[in-house]
C-alpha cells in the first residue's frame, strides 16, 4: 500500500492498494460516514438519438465520490465494495444523491476524507504501509502423500490444496513408488514456484516426509531450499499449519508474523482463563474494569470492534497505563476464538479478585 497524497488539515489521505492484504486493511480503515472517491466505469446510454450497433450503451470511466454507508470485503473474490450516496461526479453521467456501489480495485487510487482520523486508524494505515514492504511466507504441511499449503496473509491464512500424490505401496513395496514420490514432490515444488514474492517456506509435518521433501528441494529446486526451514509437527493438514504458527517459526524467519503472534496471544488468554490465578479478563464490562484499575498488561481487540467509541476508549486507557494493544484479525482461528469471548480480552498484571 502506498500513500500518494495527504492533507491532514482537510482530513484527506489518498492511497493506492497494491495487494489483496491492502484491500483488507482498507475495509477497516474506511468507515460509514467517510467520503471516498475513486475511478468507476459505467455503461452510458446514448441520448443523442443516433442509433448504435448495440443498445447496451458506451462504457465510460470517471471519478466518483460517495458518502459511505457500508463497506464489504470479499476475500474469496478479492473485491472491496463501498456503498453510499453519490456526492461527487460528472452530473451529466451520474445523478447526485442516488445510491452507488464503488468497486475499489488494486492499483487504483482511492481518496478518503474523514471528519477525524483516529490515532488507531492512522496506526493501522501505517502498519499496512510498513507490512507491504515485508516478505510473505508459505507453510507446507506434508503427511504421507498429502500436502496442504498455508499462505500467510496479513488478514489471516489462505489455505491451498490439498495436493494428493499417487504414492502406492504403503504396505507393499511397488516398483513405481519411487517415481510416484518424485512426481508428488515435483508437483508441490512447482505449486510453490507459482506464488510470487515468497521469501520464506516452512516444510512441516510428522514422520520423514518433510525431510525427504526438503532434500528433494535441495537437489532439484535449490532456490526454494535456500528460503526453506523444516519444522516437526504432530500432524499434517491445516492442524499442522496452525501448529507451526503457534510455535513462532514464522517470526524466526523474519517473515510476516502478525497472524502467528495473534494466535499465540489468544492461546495465552485461553490458558489464563483455564487457570485459577484470574490473570485474564474478557467481555467489555470485565475488561473495562481492569483497564480502569490499570491492570491490563496486554489488550486484545477484534478488528470489527475498533470502530466502536467505547472500545477506542479502552484501547487509549490501556496504553496510557503502560499496557500493550493488539488488534486481532477476525479472519483466522484466533479471531474467531476472541469473538466467542465478546471480541475483547486482556492478560492482566495482577488479579482483581
Amino acid at each position: 500500500m502506498r500513500i500518494v497524497h495527504q492533507d491532514r488539515k482537510r482530513g484527506v489521505i489518498e492511497i493506492v492498494p497494491e495487494t489483496l492484504d491492502d484491500l483488507w486493511h482498507l475495509s477497516h480503515i474506511i468507515e460509514p460516514g467517510d467520503l471516498i472517491s475513486s475511478k468507476t466505469t459505467r455503461r452510458i446510454q446514448d441520448t443523442t438519438g443516433e442509433r448504435l450497433r448495440s443498445d447496451r450503451g458506451i462504457k465510460k470511466t470517471f471519478f466518483i465520490g460517495i458518502r459511505v454507508e457500508s463497506i464489504n470485503f470479499h476475500k474469496y473474490t478479492g473485491k472491496l465494495r463501498a456503498t453510499g450516496i453519490i456526492e461527487q461526479g460528472p452530473e451529466d453521467l451520474v445523478p447526485l444523491g442516488t445510491h452507488h456501489t464503488l468497486d475499489l480495485k488494486l492499483k487504483y487510487s482511492v481518496r478518503i476524507t474523514k471528519e477525524k482520523w483516529s490515532r488507531w486508524v492512522l496506526k493501522r494505515l501505517k502498519d499496512a504501509v510498513d507490512s507491504s514492504k515485508k516478505p510473505s511466507a508459505i507453510i507446507v504441511a506434508i503427511e504421507e502423500d498429502v500436502a496442504d499449503l498455508g499462505i500467510i496473509r496479513q488478514y489471516g491464512i489462505e489455505y491451498y490444496g490439498p495436493i494428493i500424490g499417487g504414492i502406492s505401496g504403503k504396505r507393499v513395496i511397488s516398483k513405481n513408488r519411487g517415481k510416484n514420490i518424485t512426481d508428488f514432490f515435483d508437483e508441490v515444488a512447482k505449486t510453490l514456484l507459482g506464488f510470487e514474492d515468497i521469501q520464506g517456506i516452512v516444510v512441516a509435518g510428522p514422520g520423514f516426509g518433510k525431510g525427504d521433501f526438503y532434500d528433494y528441494l535441495s537437489q532439484k529446486y535449490p532456490e526454494l531450499a535456500k528460503i526453506a526451514a523444516v519444522e516437526n509437527t504432530g500432524t499434517g493438514g491445516r492442524v499442522g499449519i496452525r501448529e507451526v504458527l503457534k510455535k513462532g517459526t514464522i517470526e524466526q524467519m523474519a517473515t510476516e508474523g502478525r497472524i502467528a503472534q495473534e494466535m499465540r496471544l489468544m492461546g495465552k488468554v485461553l490458558e489464563e482463563i483455564g487457570k485459577s490465578s484470574h490473570l485474564a479478563a474478557y467481555g467489555k464490562n470485565d475488561v473495562t474494569n481492569a483497564a480502569n484499575a490499570g491492570a491490563v498488561k496486554r489488550l486484545l481487540v477484534l478488528d470489527e470492534m475498533v470502530r466502536e467509541e467505547d472500545t477506542e476508549g479502552i484501547m487509549n486507557l490501556t496504553e496510557s497505563t503502560g499496557g500493550k494493544v493488539t488488534v486481532v484479525s477476525s479472519e483466522h482461528e484466533g479471531g474467531k476464538q476472541l469473538k466467542a469471548l465478546g471480541g475483547i480480552a486482556a492478560i492482566l498484571r495482577y488479579s482483581l479478585r
